[in-house]
């Protein structure tokens, strides 16, 4: 493992003293909680803070950054740990804001459909919250991040193509900058035209630019039914092929998700499946009785003409809840495959009609490697994600695994496409925003110094620092 972008630690001595005064032994020191607290999910080395609090209020992040910044001391927001590209790494040291106790639902406004949350709710909380209303937060990472960290990376998953992304489901922020002062980014009406659009800005910050207290979302009526359905293929270009022409045929699908062979395998070891052991897509239909069903069939027929086969579906809610409990243990599932294999999960994201071809060259490079690396996809808005199995042991493997991961991104940009749909950049990926954005990137270097020009905030992420 390798540290990107390292950072020098600044002292934060005197930060400690002072937070000592106002939050006395709620100031967290110890090497344990300060090595949780330094790494996410992803293969990056961790980096811990200095200290680490818990601020049960608005008032209380405002004291903590205010503190900070008196002394020049790192800010890293942390929400459940889930993130995938070293985003929450505390590179130079500092203090960590945990918003684990901030998790409460402040407001359900179910006539306007959005909800008013502290950054810590995660989305299984607030859609348990929702339960009886008739009403639900559609965004599914899979993991069951908090609306703070999700807004923050721009999260998307399994929903994005019929409901989007975060981007699109955070209404207003309510946020501390880097000099301490409190701000809300927006109101709450459908639209408006008032000034810059400070929320869009602040979602997929990841945290550089200011820390969360308070999130307003968009919430979605619960479907009056619910269909899923599997289908496997004989190649990955029959699956693509089969969704590219739904989404033409306007096809309102939900969900779907490609899953490769390798991705099966360890799906039938890990999660108990018996699933054949091919390019398989899950998909997910909304609406009322009759257009579930008609989706369904009108799917089918889509499929077959693309070498598909076994398309099953079901309206039944536990069978559809034991695929997508299925799915989101793709990633657990690849170590059944390589048991001395690290998860190296990144993810790229292209226009949908390059998708095919970005995939399957991806997958003949992967082979050309000899290495192990499950292919799972949000194919209906063009994201696929690597699993790569790395022994961290194993220079060679690791050599041979940063190679295809550069390969992969270049390839994903020389088809117009990102480097990332919906990981961050995080320090992990500060190379690939450079080619993909080049000249773009100094205007986003003005706003980050014109809001927080000691960078005090999450240093090292998404940006280098130019003094």
């Amino acid at each position: 493992m390798q540290v990107v972008n390292p950072q020098p630690r600044r002292d934060c001595g005197d930060t400690l003293d002072a937070l000592g005064v106002e939050f006395g032994e709620r100031v967290l020191t110890s090497r344990a909680v300060r090595d949780q607290y330094g790494r996410d999910e992803s293969f990056h080395h961790p980096s811990p803070p200095d200290a680490v609090i818990r601020p049960r209020d608005a008032r209380e992040v405002q004291r903590i950054v205010q503190i900070c910044a008196r002394h020049r001391t790192p800010v890293v927001a942390f929400g459940a740990g889930t993130s995938l590209e070293g985003n929450v790494a505390a590179l130079a040291g500092g203090i960590c804001i945990d918003s684990s106790e901030m998790n409460r639902i402040v407001a359900v406004n179910a006539d306007d459909f959005d909800a008013v949350v502290q950054p810590g709710v995660t989305r299984r909380q607030l859609n348990e919250h929702l339960k009886g209303s008739g009403l639900f937060f559609p965004i599914d990472p899979g993991a069951d991040a908090s609306l703070g960290g999700m807004a923050a990376t721009r999260a998307s998953g399994t929903n994005a193509v019929r409901y989007g992304t975060m981007r699109e489901n955070v209404i207003n922020i309510e946020a501390v900058l880097a000099d301490g002062s409190l701000i809300r980014t927006a109101r709450r009406p459908r639209k408006s035209a008032a000034g810059y659009d400070l929320t869009g800005l602040l979602v997929g910050s990841e945290g550089t630019l200011a820390v969360f207290t308070e999130l307003t979302v968009r919430l979605y009526p619960v479907p009056e039914a619910m269909s899923a359905a599997v289908c496997v293929f004989e190649s990955i270009k029959g699956a693509v092929d089969s969704v590219i022409q739904m989404i033409q045929y306007g096809i309102a699908v939900a969900r779907v998700e490609l899953l490769d062979a390798l991705t099966i395998k360890g799906l039938n070891l890990y999660s108990k499946t018996d699933l054949a052991e091919a390019p398989t897509l899950f998909l997910e239909f909304h609406g009322s009785e009759n257009s579930v069903r008609e989706q369904a069939e009108a799917t089918q027929e889509i499929a077959a003409e693309n070498g598909g086969s076994r398309f099953q579906w079901t309206q039944n809610t536990e069978e559809r809840r034991k695929m997508w409990r299925a799915r989101h243990d793709a990633a657990y599932s690849g170590k059944r495959l390589h048991p001395k294999g690290e998860i190296w999960a990144t993810d790229v994201c292209v226009p949908i009609s390059r998708l095919a071809d970005c995939i399957e060259e991806t997958r003949r490079d992967i082979e050309r490697s000899k290495l192990l690396a499950p292919l799972v996809g949000h194919v209906g808005d063009g994201n696929f994600h690597l699993l790569l199995l790395v022994d961290h042991d194993d220079p060679q493997e690791v050599a041979r695994a940063q190679a295809l991961h550069r390969r992969m991104v270049i390839r994903a940009l020389e088809m117009d496409g990102t480097c990332t749909g919906e990981h961050g950049i995080g320090h992990g990926k500060i190379d690939f925003l450079k080619l993909e954005h080049g000249a773009a990137l100094e205007p986003m270097r003005a706003v980050k110094k014109a809001l927080d020009p000691d960078n005090i905030m999450n240093p090292g992420k998404i940006l280098e620092w130019k003094a």
